[in-house]
């Protein structure tokens, strides 16, 4: 048997944003997602963390461009909501940046836009 990382959990997050999906449809702008969801994750009480801030080192410095992650949920899964006609590939470049910062090892990409609510689970392997 497969080992799946983290499945509970994400059935958890996704099944949140199914709700959200499914009661609002499409058409709203991504921040009225994150809203409802942050609402959906807070009522099932699932611990996350909104607009979390990651900074860039490099060497023995810190960069001055920071990244912020929509949500960290159960402190082990970045979730990035988007509202777009289709998840392209810098989507997914920016998970696999904000997952290469944050030491964490699985993502989730979530778009509201599509008539059926889109997921992509991401695994950064080191």
């Amino acid at each position: 048997m497969e080992h799946y990382l983290l499945k509970e959990e994400c059935y958890d997050i996704i099944g949140c944003c199914m709700e959200v999906h499914n009661h609002l449809g499409t058409g709203f702008s991504e921040i009225v997602y994150k809203d409802a969801l942050e609402y959906e994750l807070r009522k099932n009480h699932i611990p996350y963390a909104r607009e979390v801030r990651y900074q860039v080192r490099y060497k023995d410095i810190v960069l001055p461009h920071e990244f912020f992650a929509d949500f960290v949920v159960f402190d082990t899964i970045i979730l990035e909501s988007k509202c777009v006609s289709e998840i392209a590939n810098a989507h997914y470049d920016q998970l696999i940046n904000y997952l290469a910062v944050s030491g964490m090892e699985v993502g989730l990409i979530v778009n509201f836009k599509p008539s059926k609510l889109q997921y992509k689970r991401v695994i950064l392997t080191r």
